[in-house]
C-alpha cells in the first residue's frame, strides 16, 4: 500500500493522471519499483506460507521481515536512481530463493519422514 500511496504522491506532484505511465522520470521510477514489487508479491507469499507450514515459522518470519525489508530499500533506491535499485534487489532475490530452499527442505521432510 506505501508504495501505490508513492505512485499517486508521484502522478499528483508530476501531474500525470492515469492511465499514463509515462512523464517525468522520477515518477518513471517510482511507478515501475512500484510494479516490480507487486509482480514479485505473489511468488514471495506462496513461498513465505509454504516454508512457514513445512519448515519454522520463526525462522521463516525473518526471512519475511528481512524481505519486505530490503524491498523497501529497493523501492526508495529505485526513486533516487535506477541504479540505486541493484544492491536491495539482489538481497531480495537471495531471500526468495532462501526461502525456496526452506520451504524444499520442509517439504521433503514432512514427505519422506511421515
Amino acid at each position: 500500500a506505501y508504495f501505490a500511496l508513492q505512485v499517486i504522491h508521484a502522478r499528483r506532484k508530476h501531474k500525470i493522471c492515469p492511465p499514463e505511465t509515462t512523464g517525468h522520470p522520477e515518477f518513471q521510477r517510482i511507478f515501475r519499483a512500484q510494479v516490480n514489487c507487486s509482480e514479485y508479491f505473489p511468488i514471495f507469499i506462496s513461498l513465505l506460507w509454504v516454508a512457514g507450514i513445512f519448515f519454522h515459522q520463526g525462522v521463516v518470519a525473518v526471512c519475511g521481515l528481512l524481505y519486505l525489508y530490503t524491498r523497501f530499500k529497493y523501492f526508495q533506491g529505485y526513486a533516487a536512481a535506477a541504479q540505486e535499485r541493484l544492491g536491495p534487489l539482489y538481497a531480495s532475490a537471495r531471500l526468495l530463493w532462501l526461502l525456496l530452499g526452506l520451504a524444499a527442505v520442509g517439504l521433503l521432510a514432512h514427505f519422506l519422514l511421515t
